[in-house]
């Protein structure tokens, strides 16, 4: 018998499926995950896809939304203290131009380059709606 662990687990990159829209996950650099508090994951390829899920299907409370920052391909980080720069010169898997940062700092910065705007999580998942991300520009 074995317990499951609440903590990020690996996104195998080309051969796991978006739990949202059931693409193959192969952008290293806009992946998400949600781990509930059972531990269990659900694996997104973008952002957006996971927002959406987490409204439409996931009633399970959730421990940990997780994402892959700018510049760090790959490498799962905490999405409730992240920033998120949308901007329509970084492409994001499922159109809505959404990428994370480690800081607000980094995203200013990456914003002096791709011109866009910068969001905390809160301000994401309360404002976000797939139909509309170009409000959020």
């Amino acid at each position: 018998m074995f317990s499951c662990s609440i903590e990020p687990k690996p996104i195998e990159y080309g051969l796991d499926n978006c739990s949202y829209c059931k693409m193959t996950i192969v952008d290293e650099q806009h992946a998400a995950q949600i781990v509930t508090q059972k531990g269990r994951a659900y694996n997104f390829d973008a952002i957006e896809c996971m927002i959406e899920y987490r409204r439409e299907y996931l009633d399970q409370p959730v421990a940990l939304y997780l994402v892959t920052t700018f510049g760090e391909p790959g490498k799962l980080t905490n999405a409730v203290k992240a920033e998120f720069l949308v901007s329509p010169e970084l492409p994001s898997p499922m159109g809505g131009n959404l990428t994370a940062f480690q800081s607000h700092e980094k995203a200013a910065e990456a914003k002096s380059k791709y011109p866009g705007r910068v969001l905390d999580w809160e301000e994401l998942f309360e404002n976000y709606q797939s139909k509309n991300m170009d409000s959020l520009k």
